[in-house]
């Protein structure tokens, strides 16, 4: 792991599905962030979601733009590892008991049917929604008591940031174990309801934004206009960092 932009990410793909392998098989309580462009220019706009960022076991790189960016000024290699992706790859392992939390029932009902062809074990887990409640409402004894009479290694969350980050940090005081990981869409993504992710040359070509904005314009457009006005500031201190780091 390593801190890029103020935020402890781990990039190496592998070494984050073993990081969380050994804090299930530790039986201790811990949470990892999905941290996008949106989240990344949030973070560092907010010290508050900062630090709720990086009380995270670790950060994945859910960005395309980030391994660009590292590579331009630590000329290093990077690849972005996005919330669908990091939620296939634990749900083929075949290997965790899981809880799924969040989103409506509609879109529950469809992700547990898609992703029961892949696990036919996930038909005996819980989904549960959530109400339509602010972060300070929610009842985090109560959650955490229905997660650990499921006995789950993994809890999924799909809130949406910024929301769903401080949800995860707010529950894990109330758990006595499990991996809390808040992966955004995703559900909605692979259920197949409402929302789709960008087709994959967009993805390819770091257009995935574009696509966004045209899905839903009033909200997308609010985010990548924060980004463009602090992008600049955050590259530079960035680059003064890596600057110092090779004169001390």
């Amino acid at each position: 792991m390593t801190v890029y932009f103020n935020i402890n990410y781990e990039l190496n793909k592998r070494e984050a599905l073993r990081l969380i392998d050994h804090q299930v098989d530790a039986g201790e309580p811990g949470y990892v962030c999905v941290a996008d462009g949106v989240i990344l220019n949030m973070a560092n706009r907010n010290p508050d979601y900062l630090e709720v960022i990086n009380g995270s076991l670790f950060s994945i790189c859910d960005s395309s733009y980030v391994p660009l960016y590292l590579k331009w000024i630590y000329g290093i290699q990077a690849e972005q590892y996005c919330g669908s992706d990091i939620f296939m790859d634990i749900i083929k392992l075949k290997k965790y008991q899981m809880f799924f939390l969040g989103s409506s029932r509609d879109v529950l009902d469809a992700l547990k049917a898609q992703l029961c062809q892949t696990d036919d074990r996930i038909n005996t887990m819980m989904f549960e929604e959530l109400p339509f409640l602010s972060v300070e409402q929610f009842d985090y004894k109560e959650i955490a008591r229905k997660i650990e009479e499921a006995h789950v290694d993994i809890i999924w969350v799909s809130l949406g940031a910024p929301k769903q980050e401080v949800f995860m940090s707010r529950l894990k005081p109330h758990l006595k174990r499990g991996v809390i990981i808040a992966v955004g869409a995703a559900f909605k993504f692979i259920g197949g309801m409402d929302e789709k992710r960008a087709p994959k040359w967009m993805v390819d070509h770091h257009l995935e934004f574009v696509y966004r904005i045209f899905s839903s314009p009033k909200k997308q457009l609010k985010r990548c206009a924060w980004i463009v006005v602090t992008l600049p500031q955050l590259l530079y201190r960035e680059w003064r960092k890596k600057q110092n780091a090779e004169k001390s």
